[in-house]
């Protein structure tokens, strides 16, 4: 009787453990495939979305030379969009391929899944300030995996509804703790401190699988021109790829 139990007893805790086997590759098919395949069709339409939406609305004004305009003054809350998770620019890494990925407004993780993400009160795309965003490393679309790739002199390109906004990358990637939210700062490391240049910060977890640390590129504006021009140089010519 007792060697009957002990065999049903057995038997009954390898199914217990296969269950729980099969249960735990299923989670992680799912948070290393599924998320990406997800992620990945949410931004095209994202991205598509966005583009239709321009090309619907009315051209704005030029100046008189028919040139963009100069630089936009600092960023105020009144220039904040107002809409969580709606996107508004789309991002352009040629070191990283060129994928164009969506920009939403907040970094909450459901948004995170659709796009990068806008940090609530940094500046917006060309404004004087930081125009702060985050992105995932692993999982959800990936948008920032290779950021470690970026190299100083890197161009980031971003595009909005009528103006594409060309910056250049400050220095390589660099590491700082999660706590530190001077990175996102007006101007970075000074809380506090009056922007008086446009930047712009990407952030995302490091390393994979973990958020022990926060991975940085930094960068300035170099140059802006009205969307209706046509791509900037920064994505025509053969940018460095990463391989």
């Amino acid at each position: 009787m007792w060697a009957e139990r002990a065999r049903l007893a057995t038997r009954a805790v390898g199914e217990i453990l296969i269950t729980l086997g099969v249960t735990l590759f299923l989670f992680c098919a799912y948070q290393l495939f599924y998320t990406n395949v997800v992620a990945d069709n949410a931004m095209r339409s994202e991205v598509s979305d966005l583009r239709k939406q321009w090309a619907a609305q009315s051209p704005l004004p030029r100046t008189a030379a028919g040139t963009a305009p100069k630089t936009l003054g600092p960023f105020n809350s009144a220039d904040s969009l107002g809409h969580p998770g709606a996107a508004f620019a789309i991002l352009h890494i040629p070191r990283l391929g060129n994928t164009p990925i969506p920009v939403v407004e907040g970094t909450n993780l459901d948004l995170l899944s659709r796009g990068v993400g806008h940090y609530k009160d940094s500046a917006m795309p060309g404004r004087v300030g930081n125009f702060a965003i985050a992105g995932h490393r692993k999982t959800h679309g990936e948008p920032f995996r290779y950021l470690d790739a970026m190299r100083a002199g890197d161009l980031i390109v971003v595009e909005t509804a009528d103006t594409w906004y060309t910056y250049r990358a400050d220095r390589d990637p660099f590491i700082v703790d999660p706590t530190d939210l001077a990175v996102v700062a007006p101007v970075p490391d000074h809380p506090g401190r009056k922007p008086t240049r446009a930047l712009i910060t990407l952030t995302t977890c490091n390393p994979w699988w973990a958020s022990t640390e926060r991975m940085i590129v930094t960068g300035t504006l170099l140059g802006q021109q009205p969307r209706a021009k046509g791509e900037p140089p920064a994505l025509t010519v053969n940018a460095p790829k990463f391989q």
